[in-house]
This record gives C-alpha cells, structure tokens and sequence, in this order.
C-alpha cells in the first residue's frame, strides 16, 4: 500500500505532563508535585520513516493512519484506525490561598472546524465517542454543572446541573451515558491542613511536611446525556494512608469495556473493585490483567490486553501484548507504555528513540508510534517530547473512538 506523509512547518515555540519513569518502576515524591506541579481524511495516509531518521522504509498496515511526527506537541490531527487523539493535556501546580496548591490540568482539544488541537479553559473534560461532543467541568473543581460541547462550535450546547460536586467525567464506550465523580474538595489539591511527611524535600536534605493532598471521594452520578436524568451513588472514599502516598486525592470511576459495569483501582492492594451502575460492589473473580498499572487497553475483539513493560530485547525497548482471559503473554511488541488499540493488530505506544534510550538516560524523549503485533513495523506518529521527566510541557494524549 502506497503511504504518503503530511507534515507541517515545524515550530519551535511547541510546548510539550510529568510521565513517571516507563522503565522502572520509580518512586514518585510528592516533593515533585508539590513543586513542579475527526477530521475526515481523503485517502489513506501515513508515514514511511524511521524512528531516528534516514533508516530503511517501514510502512504501516493500519487505515487512515494521520502522523504528524513534526510535531510535538501536536497542532494538527493524530489518528490511527479507530481511534484519534481527541485531546491532550499538561499539568500545572497552582498556587493557591494560605499555602494550598492544585496540581492543574491545561487542555487542548481538537477542533473540528479549525482542524487543529486548541488550549481550552476547562478544568477537566472527555471526548464522547464519534468526536463530535464533549463534556466539559469549568473553574475550580469540583463543580455542580457539566457542560455538553460541540466540537465543531466550540459552543456548550446545554448544561446538566447536580447536586453533589463533580471532579471528573467519564463517557460510556456507547456515549450514551456519563459517570461523574463527586467529591468534597477539589481531587487535584494539595492542603496545608493534610500535609505529608516527604523525605529529603528541605534544601539540607531532611524531610518536611509538605501539602498533601485530601481523599474527598463522596460517590458517583451515572448520567442518561439525552434525558440529562442523573442517578447518584454514595461510594465514599478509603480513607488509608496508601492512597495519600499516591500523591492525589483523585480517586474517579471507570466504564468497563462493555459499558456495564463501572471499576476503581484499588489502593490498599493491587486490582480493581467492580461496581453495578447503581453502586452496588460487585463479588467478581480477580483477573490476572485486572493488577497490571496502568489499567489495560483491550484489543477491539476483546481477546488481548496491554500488558507492561518486558525489558530490553536485542538493544530494543518492548513491552508486553496479553491474552484478556489467561494474562499469559501473546506478543511483545516495540515501545515502553502501550496506550490504545489502532484495530486488532496494531497498537499506539510511547516509544524512545532506540539508539538513545536506555533505563536512566534517553527515556523520556519519547514519542507516540504505531506498532504492529508482529513488532516488525513501527510508524512514527508524533514527535519527541523533551528529555526532562519533570518539564510541565510534558504532553499528555487522549484517546477516543471516531
């Protein structure tokens, strides 16, 4: 198959979230995050380059594959197979009165009518599937209303008004519905009165309190978005100290894969509790892919998983592709975190440049590829962020169905 690039004029004035370390597990200190803190494409296109430049041709088989590997971050749209990169994100701490911080999210958000990512406002948004409605939380969370956003517009066509703050939105894999997290402060904040022992945080290398965040989970709204009819669900939440250590007080709700269930990660040990959308827990079996972190992304056929990083493989960065029902490996393919499906045999990774990256040094200028479950084609669909794990600029995509 023919591929052809688009690219634009490169610009230097990109800006590009902390990512932790993607190979090895690295502590996070909360010292760090308290400091620091579609469009319709006529044909089918895509790219021929080596991650490095100038290596031989590697094509990809995937459909309507958009790359902008000029771009990081990107200004135009990424999309591969099913599915787009509806939005990205930054972080940001904020200060705030009396000493309290927000580790805050700076979105941008695909235009369809401009055909480009533009920064946005909002405190924390979602894409529904299709890409042409979101829902949008503005101001200083949590919030008691949620905005429905044409994306062509740009326009909030109605709001959803509830009584219990809202933190975070989630669409259903159908987009027929929305689970909204409640809580009492704001889920990104961090307090002067929940403060957290950090080690070696002060100039002399002691440790010091530091603001901390507040595990404030009240429940969650499921949301019919037709009716706007919310149902609400008191699902409070765990009041440990292996959630404080987590460095947030962020603690939203999940859709299953099949919009019938909704999960958590738990805190007190590795996995997931399961909830009926009326918040009942629900008494299911663990499964093996349930304790890998970050959550997996399911293949669209439902039989494999993302797994986790697998180590180096003749001088490659790879990780792991898992059969959904035994955990057991089926493939490894080229990249350190493994992102979304594209279709069943190609997935969207973060991956470092192969002739820099080693754990410790080079691995976080990485960018977003295309890879095949043979792990013989990887296609460049972004380019670098920088190299520092701790720059603010770090980007962040979001995927959604189009």
């Amino acid at each position: 198959m023919a591929i052809k690039l688009e690219q634009s004029p490169r610009s230097d004035d990109s800006t590009e979230r902390e990512q932790p370390s993607l190979l090895r597990r690295r502590g996070r200190s909360l010292a760090v995050a308290a400091v620091a803190a579609v469009a319709v494409v006529a044909g089918v296109i895509g790219v021929s380059l080596a991650l490095t430049g100038g290596g031989p041709e590697v094509q990809s088989e995937a459909s309507d594959v958009v790359a902008r590997p000029d771009q990081s971050p990107p200004r135009e749209l990424i999309a591969a197979g099913q599915v787009a990169v509806s939005a990205y994100y930054t972080t940001k701490l904020v200060q705030q009165p009396d000493g309290d911080a927000v580790n805050a999210r700076e979105w941008s958000l695909y235009n369809a009518a401009t055909k480009r990512y533009e920064k946005t406002d909002w405190a924390w948004l979602d894409v529904a599937p299709g890409m042409k409605t979101a829902a949008v939380l503005e101001g200083d969370l949590p919030v008691n209303r949620i905005g429905l956003m044409n994306l062509s517009t740009g326009k909030v066509q109605r709001w959803i008004e509830v009584d219990k703050g809202v933190g975070g939105v989630q669409y259903s894999p159908d987009g027929e519905r929305l689970v909204a997290t409640t809580y009492s402060h704001n889920p990104d904040g961090l307090f002067q009165d929940a403060p957290v022992h950090v080690e070696g945080a002060s100039e002399s290398g002691d440790g010091q309190e530091m603001p901390g965040p507040k595990q404030s989970r009240t429940g969650f709204y499921v949301i019919d978005v037709d009716s706007g009819q919310a149902e609400f669900s008191e699902r409070p939440a765990k009041k440990d100290s292996l959630a404080a250590m987590a460095g947030t007080g962020r603690q939203d709700f999940s859709w299953s894969r099949d919009g019938e269930m909704l999960w958590e990660q738990r805190l007190d040990q590795p996995g997931r509790n399961y909830y009926d959308v009326n918040g009942k827990l629900k008494s299911l079996p663990q499964q093996k892919t349930d304790l890998i972190f970050p959550p997996v992304a399911t293949s669209p056929d439902g039989k494999l998983v993302t797994g986790g990083f697998a180590g180096g493989k003749d001088g490659q960065i790879v990780s792991a592709v898992l059969d959904a029902k035994t955990g057991k490996r089926s493939a490894v393919v080229p990249g350190q975190q493994l992102l979304a499906w594209a279709d069943n045999t190609h997935l969207i990774a973060w991956r470092c440049d192969p002739s820099q990256c080693q754990p410790g040094k080079g691995e976080f200028r990485n960018q977003l590829v295309l890879v095949s479950l043979e792990g013989d084609k990887v296609t460049p669909l972004s380019g670098f962020r920088k190299a520092e794990v701790d720059y603010v600029g770090r980007w962040n995509p979001v995927f959604t169905k189009r």
